[in-house]
């Protein structure tokens, strides 16, 4: 990989089917950045662990992530595509990092409040993610790490790490930035909420046509306004401002033509991705052969790092 790039990670978890939000929000932006930095593409199965407690479920679910990607155009030539858990490291920094953290600045999270006002059985590994999370980030020299707005903080926890650990054991980490995606778009379900499977409101990303159009059809729809703003925030993901003038001055107040439309441009944009992703699922061991060698790339530039590492706190003798 190209040396006089930035350096930009992303970690997703495998914890379920991705849709369309999905893509639109991130995955897109992923894809066409490729070209532009250096990217690594995590799969962060050690931090899905808080969740998922079933062998059988966590390799599913990678296995799944992975053919996802690559069938959506993350492509292994251009980005580093690799397992959290295939680079010990990851885990080796955190605990380095546990030792210079205080349970008090960890209580400030958000998602940590999140989970105490919901739970007050909190894991360690729900407290602690912050210091896994700032490894992730540092292991790797990231300049750039993809954001929504209401995940800043995880990038202020982790340069506040970075920062602390220079000032304890001499310069060693470069301090992140966020990177706010400023064309991600809101996408919403079916009932005009964020899509998102916490509201059962989502299209997955690979749908069959006749799911395709049980979605389209379950849209919730304003019948006095003669635009089903819904279908049109979703419509507009897919074609042009002026297409889409045109298409809603002319069927105004048709709803059911409108959403006939957006079922007909949604299978368009779809189908060719459900093909892609076919050919990955029909030989899986090319899909691990390609997280192998993202395992071997990114522990060359992790090793790296953690051998520095050891040498500031002193146990490299």
């Amino acid at each position: 990989m190209a040396t006089d790039k930035k350096i930009l990670l992303s970690g997703v978890k495998p914890t379920g089917k991705l849709h369309i939000g999905n893509y639109f929000g991130a995955i897109k932006q992923f894809v066409d950045l490729q070209s532009q930095y250096d990217c690594y593409f995590m799969l962060a199965d050690y931090h899905a662990m808080n969740t998922v407690q079933n062998g059988a479920e966590m390799r599913a679910g990678l296995l799944e992530l992975a053919t996802d990607y690559l069938a959506l155009g993350l492509n292994p030539k251009k980005s580093v595509i690799f397992k959290q858990s295939d680079v010990s490291a990851h885990t080796e920094l955190a605990w380095i990092f546990d030792t210079i953290t205080t349970m008090p600045y960890l209580m400030r999270a958000h998602a940590f409040k999140d989970a105490e006002a919901k739970d007050k059985e909190i894991s360690v590994g729900t407290f602690n993610y912050p210091m896994l999370m700032a490894a992730d980030i540092l292991l790797y020299d990231t300049d750039l790490v993809p954001v929504g707005q209401d995940q800043k903080q995880h990038i202020e926890y982790t340069r506040d790490t970075a920062q602390k650990f220079n000032n304890t054991f001499g310069q060693t980490f470069k301090l992140p930035k966020d990177y706010i995606l400023d064309n991600v778009k809101v996408v919403p379900g079916n009932d005009g909420k964020k899509m998102s499977k916490s509201y059962g409101n989502q299209l997955y990303l690979f749908a069959s046509d006749e799911e395709i159009r049980k979605f389209v059809m379950s849209i919730v729809t304003d019948s006095g306004s003669g635009v089903p703003v819904n279908v049109r925030a979703i419509h507009e993901l897919l074609r042009d401002k002026a297409y889409l003038d045109k298409l809603y001055a002319d069927n105004a107040g048709k709803y059911k033509a409108l959403k006939d439309a957006l079922v007909a441009d949604l299978i368009a944009f779809i189908a060719p991705l459900r093909e892609a992703r076919e050919k990955y699922a029909k030989n899986p061991k090319k899909v691990m052969k390609i997280l192998e060698k993202g395992a071997k790339q990114a522990h060359k530039r992790a090793d790296k790092k953690m051998e520095e590492v050891k040498r500031a706190v002193g146990v490299a003798l």
